[in-house]
């Protein structure tokens, strides 16, 4: 049991459930299509989650080396890193190469589905497997160069990558209707990173690390957190009325509710930990629940 925990602490787990919503939203997205796929959606799947395993302990190890999770003194559940070096649970030589191992399984995987659905899944997995690297690591290091470019690599992460991806291994084609809603996935992607970056704004200030709310100040990036919620539905909303989504996607304003009550909390929690932590919890039911809304909405248009 205590070797079952340490995995998934190191691994962050609980945290794949995002990029795994990501593919089945591509997925779901191919319905009217092709149907579904199952043996390639599940390898799909398992590509993804290990991706992003190597992704979750890649960053880990990186922000070790730069400090920036060692003097974090405010880490959340959601925010701080998996803390496993920290707390003495594994060695960052061990980390690291277990994140290797975990990148090129996936890697295995994108490789067997390039050979079997087509080369666009290849250059889809380098871009997302180089994208997550080098969002902590020399010499790109884009947490650390600022600019907006942590928070793009996140929102390419979570959502023209995986989904556009997925929706190829199905289809295999490449539509505007995959482009629109994966930018749907890929802003509820930025809210989440977006929102976690609170909680670390002393420690990522200290090592120089750029995050948006780093650079735009914590009151003016509670304001930014909130525009990128914000556009996400209207993104769904302009997406229906201009034919690239069903009209069954609308079924993502159900979750409008949580939406205010986490950006209300961040503009007025922003310099909380403890209190900006449940905006952080929140986001990740947004960014899993309007996923698996959207992934309804399509099952509902396919079969009406």
């Amino acid at each position: 049991m205590t070797t079952l925990r340490t995995i998934i602490r190191a691994t962050r787990a609980p945290f794949l459930a995002g990029p795994i919503t990501s593919v089945l939203v591509g997925a779901a997205a191919a319905l009217p299509i092709v149907g579904l796929h199952g043996w390639y959606l599940c390898l799909t799947v398992i590509g993804i989650a290990a991706v992003n395993v190597g992704l979750n302990m890649c960053n880990d190890y990186y922000d070790h080396v730069f400090r920036s999770d060692d003097v974090n003194e405010t880490p959340t559940p959601f925010s701080g890193g998996s803390r496993v070096i920290q707390d003495g649970i594994l060695p960052a030589r061990a980390v690291l190469s277990w994140s290797v191992v975990a990148f090129l399984v996936g890697s295995a995987i994108g490789v067997y589905l390039a050979m079997a659905r087509g080369p666009v899944v290849l250059w889809l997995g380098l871009a997302g497997v180089s994208i997550g690297v080098f969002t902590s690591a020399p010499p790109l290091r884009l947490n650390y160069v600022g600019h907006g470019l942590g928070e793009l690599a996140t929102f390419l992460g979570c959502g023209p990558l995986p989904v556009i991806g997925s929706y190829y291994v199905q289809a295999q084609v490449l539509t505007w209707e995959a482009l629109w809603v994966s930018v749907v996935m890929g802003l509820l992607g930025t809210a989440l990173i977006w929102i976690n970056e609170f909680a670390d704004y002393t420690a990522d200030r200290l090592v120089g690390k750029q995050t948006a709310v780093v650079v735009l100040g914590r009151r003016p990036g509670a304001i930014g957190y909130g525009a990128v919620v914000v556009a996400c539905y209207l993104c769904v909303i302009a997406g229906v009325l201009g034919g690239l989504l069903p009209l069954t996607a609308l079924l993502v304003l159900l979750t409008l509710p949580i939406a205010y009550v986490s950006i209300r909390r961040a503009m007025h929690d922003y310099a909380n930990v403890s209190k900006i932590v449940a905006s952080s919890a929140a986001t990740i039911q947004l960014y899993i629940v309007n996923g698996l809304l959207l992934c309804t909405a399509y099952a509902l248009s396919n079969w009406l």
